[in-house]
């Protein structure tokens, strides 16, 4: 009879020997077996057996790359306080698990002091401005650091990034003002070159416009001088002689006139003499005109010839 009570008992206590002597380890992991509180191995994935209740798994190394953000308030070169975000990317090595596992208690607060150590060491030296732009060369001496200190203890540093610089609200709200304002600036040079543009093409286009009109009416007073040159010819072949010629033309180029200015309906109104002896009084000053004119030229050409004379005897005075 106590046979069989003692009989299930031992089956139970040998499939709990049994089973405390079998483990699993995941995949990218690595598990810590101890005898008696002594190192005794290291397994890596898969089924693994040990003694029961004498070998303990001590602890599990995770194998995977981890990554640990760190936020390192620090100040500038130009007093700003700058909080930066610090992203390290590490990993246990295979061949040191002994180490990663028996020599630091707390990685992770192992690597968050030397990120603080070597930003408050690198970023005093910069201007805020340095920051942004040189923030890989701070993400490279994090990561050297890193590498120097943390290789003893079996981690290696896969990468270091900066990912965030965050200045003062304050030292923010003056950056945008300042980028604003350049940007407002830039803006503005833009809108001067444009009316800049606009104002020379139109000065172009109003000397264009001039020069074809100084065009237009020399070549209307040529067209106009070989009209009369032409009229004077056929009333010449007919009789007449160039003054009387000359006179007919001028009458008949002022009731001309006289006439386009009574069909226009919008001008205003103007007071012209319209008799035939009006006609004939501007030829004759017309006249007047030439010949004064050609007066003038001549004494003007007799002159010169007179001063350029005396030049170029003190010329030979001076020679002789």
């Amino acid at each position: 009879m106590l046979n069989l009570i003692f009989i299930p008992i031992l089956v139970v206590l040998m499939i709990l020997v049994i089973f405390s002597g079998i483990f699993i380890v995941k995949q990218q992991t690595s598990a810590i077996i101890e005898r008696f509180g002594r190192f005794t191995s290291i397994r890596s994935s898969g089924l693994q057996l040990k003694i029961p209740f004498i070998d303990q798994v001590a602890g599990r190394i995770n194998l995977k790359v981890q990554q640990l953000d760190v936020m390192v308030e620090t100040k500038t070169k130009d007093n700003v306080f700058v909080k930066l975000k610090i992203s390290v990317q590490f990993q246990v090595r295979k061949d040191n698990v002994y180490d990663a596992f028996y020599k630091l208690e707390s990685p992770h607060d192992q690597i968050t002091a030397y990120v603080f150590d070597v930003v408050r060491a690198e970023v005093p030296k910069m201007k805020l401005d340095d920051v942004f732009e040189r923030k890989d060369d701070i993400a490279i001496a994090v990561n050297r650091e890193l590498n120097e200190a943390m290789q003893s203890y079996g981690y290696d540093i896969i990468k270091t990034l900066v990912t965030d610089i965050d200045p003062d609200v304050q030292v923010k709200a003056a950056m945008n003002r300042i980028n604003a304002a350049e940007r407002e600036k830039v803006a503005a040079e833009y809108d001067a070159e444009a009316d800049r543009i606009k104002i020379v093409a139109k000065a172009r286009a109003e000397a264009e416009s001039k020069r074809l009109q100084g065009q237009g009416i020399a070549d209307q007073r040529r067209e106009i001088a070989r009209g009369l040159e032409e009229s004077v010819d056929v009333l010449n072949n007919v009789g007449i002689n160039s003054q009387e010629a000359s006179a007919l033309i001028v009458v008949t180029q002022h009731y001309d006139t006289l006439q386009a200015i009574g069909e226009e309906t919008n001008s205003n109104l103007i007071l012209l003499p319209n008799s035939p002896q009006a006609g004939s009084d501007m030829l004759n000053n017309m006249v007047a005109s030439f010949t004064a004119s050609n007066q003038i030229g001549e004494a003007m050409k007799e002159q010169n010839r007179k001063q350029a004379g005396k030049s170029k005897k003190d010329r030979d005075n001076d020679d002789a």
